[in-house]
């Protein structure tokens, strides 16, 4: 029995190296996602009659937004669960973020997808969104820093 109770704990646990690698993972995987589907949204409105330089303005406007969030809020987030993490005693391989990051992840894809619905034949709509989601990628991607500097 002693056996099987130290295979279990073997799965279950994690090292907290590892839940900052997972974590790290979450957070670039979010930029790559964000990036993708903001430059998707900008060729839509470009399709539909956009000027390229309004595009070009929008995706500046999302970086540097996006550089504004880093600074204002996703280090402070970042470096919060990172802290947490640290102080884990026996940390579990699902706790690399809290439930209610997960639970706020659904929401935002959720929302994310319907407004993308919604913005379809709307050049206003389809810029505004991708500069939004643009600000999001922007705010992750100049955050990551705290990964390597933890």
């Amino acid at each position: 029995p002693s056996g099987i109770y130290s295979r279990k704990t073997v799965v279950m646990t994690a090292g907290h190296q590892t839940l900052r690698r997972l974590a790290a993972a979450v957070w670039a995987i979010g930029v790559v996602v964000l990036v993708i589907k903001s430059s998707g949204l900008l060729i839509r409105a470009h399709d539909i009659g956009a000027p390229r330089g309004i595009i070009l303005v929008a995706a500046a406007i999302g970086v540097v937004a996006g550089w504004i969030k880093a600074g204002l809020l996703f280090e402070k987030v970042c470096r919060r669960n990172l802290d947490r993490i640290a102080a884990l005693k026996h940390p579990k391989l699902w706790q690399f973020y809290r439930r209610r990051f997960f639970l706020f992840l659904c929401l935002m894809i959720g929302s994310g997808r319907f407004l993308s619905d919604m913005s379809q034949n709307s050049v206003s709509g389809l810029i505004s969104l991708a500069a939004l989601e643009l600000s999001v990628a922007g705010g992750l991607a100049f955050s990551s820093h705290c990964f390597r500097e933890h």
